[in-house]
């Protein structure tokens, strides 16, 4: 994807915004630099292989959840059937030119007609927890007002399936698919939109919190407000950083708006959101790059973290204008939400160095907030080039964990996009994607066996998908979608992982 969900924070404005900030912010922190990483594809150093035998099976906690995630807009096709309303990203991928080849969500994985088949794919599999996401245009047509009862049913038919089949409905309330008639009357950057999504998360609570008892507000929000208000790339399109700045803001004050709406109906529930992080490093051990990695670490981990937790911005954003923001008195407690659960999606590491004079002085254009980043080429890479490093997914865990008091994190995202087709005999021998998650499981164990309350693993995602602005050419599934005809074939890996769920437990190969 040309800058895609967990590309964002590559580019040059996204972390930038961290660069520019006052330095004493951070000057006791710690952070983890890229110079004393071991060399090699090896992500674990010494004292931590010391630490943690990863050469015998690891089991992980009783009544710890195996999952898989699935996102509406990305499988279930359907999108003008049965009274759903147009979405930004059927406007967005309706767009020519916004979707590599051409592609769209019209039909996906056709998943609102074969639901049952991806159920069934899910037992196949033993996990006990599915992952999956509500589109609020199938649910409100036009993001207000009348309520489609049959997008109600949909829903409420698949929940039902999964609880008799033993498997938790770990519902996603938004995952990115606005519903257009509201992005026209602002979108995220409006405030309206806050209350708004309140009477849609109120609706939904409503005709399945009776069934569901876990729920995320949000995925990723820092992704959406990024990838869809400033850099463009993602529905709806904008290019702005003061659309950029609102939308953020307004999904703060959704967020704890929603959280709100979801107590007052459903007071049991337990609440999260799904938020895409990173672990980053400095270059070097330098005290410019250095500081330069905790500045990001505030922008792209924390910008929807504090606000719901603490009730305020991370001190780092403390240059931003509140003009710019739209701040209003009492917005600060209004975003407020005690998350019951912090849901981490963790892909990978990025590496963050201050930039030089001449670059500061070369991107003073893009709002004063220059930075360098680059990947690593230490690890191996996937089909589409991100970097393996588990690794990253210890250091996030554990960060998150140390600096909010170790609440119940729960890895609601982690996989990695590998091509591999059916050989002669029909079969997906994906090794690399088992690879990937045993090294990923063995990472996010012993960040466990150090003190953090994990509660789940789903991987991303259940089945080869629509994958945003890169269309059909990116493969995450453990399950092999012919997208001619909807055939699903569970690969080499879906079957690997069907025995880590049902043993509770990874074997070193």
């Amino acid at each position: 994807m040309p800058l895609t969900r967990r590309q964002f924070a590559q580019s040059t404005l996204a972390a930038g915004i961290a660069a520019a900030l006052p330095a004493g912010l951070f000057s006791a922190c710690s952070v983890s630099s890229n110079a004393a990483r071991t060399a090699g594809s090896a992500p674990l150093s010494s004292s931590h292989v010391q630490q943690f035998d990863t050469s015998s099976e690891i089991a992980f906690p009783r009544n710890f959840f195996w999952g898989a995630a699935t996102a509406a807009y990305q499988i279930e096709g359907a999108w003008n059937e049965d009274g759903t309303g147009e979405s930004i990203w059927d406007r967005f991928a309706h767009t020519p030119g916004k979707i590599k080849n051409g592609g769209n969500g019209d039909v996906a994985c056709d998943s609102y007609h074969r639901w049952r088949e991806d159920i069934a794919l899910v037992r196949a599999m033993n996990l006990n927890s599915y992952r999956f996401s509500i589109s609020w245009p199938r649910i409100q047509p036009s993001g207000s007002g009348a309520i489609n009862s049959k997008g109600i049913d949909y829903y409420s038919r698949i929940v039902d399936a999964l609880l008799e089949a033993r498997i938790r409905p770990f519902v996603t309330l938004y995952h990115w698919d606005l519903p257009q008639t509201l992005e026209e009357a602002g979108g995220w950057p409006s405030r309206d939109t806050a209350a708004r999504y309140a009477d849609y998360v109120d609706i939904v609570a409503r005709a399945l919190g009776d069934r569901v008892s876990d729920w995320m507000l949000f995925n990723e929000p820092f992704a959406f407000t990024y990838v869809g208000y400033l850099e463009g790339s993602h529905a709806p399109g904008r290019t702005s950083i003061i659309d950029f700045l609102r939308a953020t803001h307004t999904v703060n004050l959704a967020q704890g708006a929603g959280f709100r709406a979801l107590k007052a109906t459903r007071p049991s529930a337990r609440v999260g959101t799904a938020f895409s992080m990173q672990s980053w490093e400095s270059a070097t051990d330098s005290e410019p790059d250095r500081l330069a990695a905790e500045r990001a670490h505030a922008i792209t981990n924390l910008w929807f973290l504090d606000p719901a937790m603490k009730g305020r911005y991370p001190d780092a954003l403390s240059f931003l204008p509140e003009t710019a923001m739209r701040l209003r008195s009492g917005d600060l407690e209004k975003m407020r939400a005690p998350l019951d659960f912090i849901g981490i999606n963790p892909y990978r590491r990025t590496i963050a160095r201050a930039p030089s004079m001449i670059e500061r002085i070369s991107q003073t254009q893009k709002w004063l907030f220059p930075v360098v980043m680059a990947d690593s080429s230490q690890g191996p890479k996937t089909s589409n080039g991100w970097e393996v490093w588990p690794q990253a997914m210890h250091d996030i865990v554990m960060r998150i964990s140390r600096e909010f008091n170790h609440p119940p994190i729960e890895i609601t995202e982690s996989g990695c996009a590998y091509n591999d087709g059916p050989g002669p005999n029909g079969i997906i021998n994906d090794t690399d994607r088992i690879e990937y998650h045993r090294r990923y499981l063995q990472a996010l164990a012993r960040a466990i066996a150090e003190g953090a309350d994990v509660r789940s693993y789903h991987a991303w995602t259940l089945l080869d998908n629509f994958e945003w602005a890169e269309g059909y050419t990116q493969r995450f599934g453990l399950t092999y979608v012919d997208f001619k005809t909807q055939q699903r074939t569970i690969k080499e890996s879906g079957r690997w992982y069907a025995k880590v769920a049902a043993e509770n437990r990874v074997s070193p190969s």
